[in-house]
């Protein structure tokens, strides 16, 4: 019994969106939201003509390589938690069989909804149907309106009849021969008698009507789930000395090494289990901010961790898996003896967060918007930064434009040092509207007598993200109090509108 799945693209607000291909010279729709299918967009549209339909409509080329990446991962991982036997039937389905593991997830019915949660939290869009064959499934995952259909066992010729004969998954020319003979549905199919359809049609209907009614066998090729690479050693004699444990783990760390480079990757998490005589394990790991399989480094991030085992009364094994890895290939040499290096923090970074955690190491980078929460975001490290944008084409327009780019963050707009997470609202604020700076205020329980100011620096709301940031108008201003500490402050709304804020005061960074 097998359940078919199919990936949608569920759309989401604003403008319908569609995928892209190209087919020679033409561009057609490749897929398109339930938004888009509802204006009367279509699957192998011309885009000309879509756009056409919705002006609005939202273009973006398809990605085939990566939508078959991400459906062998899906399947990969269904195979190992699900069924040992995923089958890649095409580029949106799945054929699983269930023989012998239904039972394992609560039988077949709540294995069905077990996992179209799964899926729906994927952010899959599935229809899953379960038949004796995999012919039935894939009619019934199709053909059917349900989402979720499970044929009881040997009815799935019966639920078939009515079905078209497209169902069969046969090509074109068959199904047109079909269609000009009156034969719309499988039950009229399989009623002709079976000499003159194959001597007329030849074997390929006759065959597809038998496998979808299990008279005879359809093969199927199954995934292979790479298997984790993982390194293990078990000791005749317990071991409990931490000279001992830093010995067997540079063995361990030197053969996963080699295995890494076997494979052609490169670990960013490994996890060490080290099998205590008592049954209780004890657990160590690392975690990388370059994929490396460099065992000198390995060892030294490892070695570091080894005073929090607690061997107990010994070790009768240790075990080194790999928990994430990357793809590394060999790292190029420059042949100039003169070149200049560039240092690599990567095993700075990683002997800081072996101390204090990955989580407290991040790098800032700047943001194009107007909002100062919004103009910078944190990420790790060492990630490499965005990719440039493609080359303008001869005819682009914006090429015309000379002007360099202004920068996200422009130095003549001051900003405090430290930035707060929230802008964190004031007390008892004393100053003359509509422009002038506060005289006083209280931040914190604590009050501050202001001796200088400058401002105001008026920023709107991104109203064309938000729609509820139309009228949104911050004034900031630079003061600084009475013991020479300076603020960033900024007034809720202009002054004059009503509109534009409700006029409340909140300290938002502080430059020193």
């Amino acid at each position: 019994m097998d359940p078919g799945f199919r990936r949608d693209d569920k759309g989401g607000g604003g403008a319908p969106r569609i995928l892209s291909r190209r087919t020679g010279s033409r561009s057609e729709v490749a897929a398109a939201c339930p938004a888009a299918m509802t204006a009367g967009i279509r699957i192998g549209m011309a885009l000309t003509q879509a756009r056409a339909l919705v002006p609005e409509l939202r273009v973006d080329p398809a990605d085939p390589e990566g939508d078959r990446a991400d459906l062998e991962r899906l399947a990969h991982s269904l195979a190992r938690r699900w069924s040992p036997s995923v089958t890649m039937a095409s580029e949106d389905l799945l054929f699983l069989d269930l023989t012998g593991v239904a039972h394992l997830h609560g039988g077949e019915a709540r294995m069905l909804r077990r996992l179209h949660a799964l899926l729906a939290r994927l952010g899959f869009a599935a229809k899953i149907a379960v038949a004796d064959t995999p012919g039935a499934a894939w009619a019934f995952a199709r053909f059917r309106p349900e989402t979720l259909l499970l044929c009881p066992t040997g009815e799935h010729g019966a639920w078939l009849a009515p079905l078209p004969v497209e169902a069969l998954r046969l090509e074109g020319d068959a199904l047109d021969l079909l269609h000009r003979l009156g034969v719309d549905s499988i039950g009229q199919l399989a009623a002709l008698p079976r000499a003159p359809l194959v001597r007329r049609f030849g074997t390929t209907i006759a065959a597809r009507l038998d496998q979808a009614l299990g008279r005879i066998p359809e093969p199927v090729a199954p995934v292979t789930p790479p298997e984790p690479i993982a390194v293990t050693q078990r000791f005749a004699e317990p071991i409990a000395t931490p000279e001992a444990i830093a010995h067997w783990l540079g063995d361990l760390v030197r053969r996963l090494a080699e295995a890494l480079a076997e494979a052609g990757q490169g670990a960013r998490r490994i996890g060490l289990v080290a099998d205590r005589v008592d049954g209780v394990p004890q657990r160590i790991g690392i975690g990388l901010a370059r994929a490396s399989r460099d065992p000198a480094h390995l060892l030294r991030l490892l070695a570091r961790r080894i005073d929090s085992i607690e061997p107990g009364y010994g070790l009768d094994a240790m075990t080194l898996h790999l928990l994430r890895s990357e793809p590394l290939g060999a790292l190029p040499v420059d042949e100039r003896l003169d070149a200049e290096t560039v240092p690599d923090l990567a095993p700075l970074i990683d002997t800081l967060a072996t101390r204090i955690g990955m989580a407290r190491l991040w790098r800032m980078r700047p943001v194009e918007s107007d909002v100062p929460e919004r103009s910078a975001a944190a990420l790790p490290p060492l990630d490499p930064p965005e990719r440039e944008a493609p080359p303008l084409k001869a005819d682009d327009v914006r090429q015309l434009d000379r002007h360099a780019p202004l920068p996200p963050w422009h130095p003549e707009w001051p900003r405090p040092i430290r930035l707060l997470r929230r802008p964190e609202r004031l007390d008892h604020v004393v100053a003359a509207l509509p422009d002038q700076p506060p005289r006083r205020f209280t931040w914190r329980g604590e009050r501050h007598e202001v001796v200088r100011a400058d401002g105001p620096e008026r920023i709107h709301g991104e109203w064309w993200k938000r729609a509820v940031e139309t009228h949104a108008t911050r004034d900031y201003f630079r003061v600084e109090d009475e013991r020479g500490r300076r603020y960033w402050l900024f007034r809720q709304g202009d002054g004059e509108r009503q509109v534009t804020g409700d006029l409340s005061w909140y300290l938002h960074g502080l430059f020193g």
